[in-house]
């Protein structure tokens, strides 16, 4: 089974900008479609955006379109996620994860595989 590790997290003033890194190892990637999903305490996990497992499709929750990029490289075997003009709603851990479905989802129940989460903090 595939195994995520996030990276790139940290303390941001709101208007700033980050990238988050999830680097896969035992599995390539290029067989899975990717997502990245946030939780912030006392809140249940969200989606934040998904891709596709060429890259040529993305999805976004409505909360992070047009601020968020995500993008994949497969022979890096490495998922991203831009993050730019973030506010501090934007607060959360973020975690990377990997699925087998047929199409891209956005629940988390459809993704198997889970990196242990990388905080991410924006302050007013």
């Amino acid at each position: 089974q595939v195994q995520l590790v996030e990276s790139g997290g940290g303390l941001v003033q709101a208007g700033g900008s980050l990238r988050l890194s999830c680097v896969a190892s035992r599995r390539t990637i290029s067989t899975y479609l990717m997502g990245w999903f946030r939780q912030a305490p006392g809140k249940e996990r969200e989606f934040v955006a998904a891709i596709s497992r060429s890259g040529g499709s993305t999805y976004y929750a409505d909360s992070v379109r047009g601020r968020f990029t995500i993008s994949r490289e497969n022979a890096k075997n490495t998922l991203y996620l831009q993050m730019n003009s973030l506010k501090p709603e934007d607060t959360a851990v973020y975690s990377c994860a990997a699925s087998q479905a047929a199409i891209v989802p956005t629940t988390p129940r459809a993704y198997a595989y889970w990196g242990q989460g990388t905080q991410v903090t924006v302050s007013s």
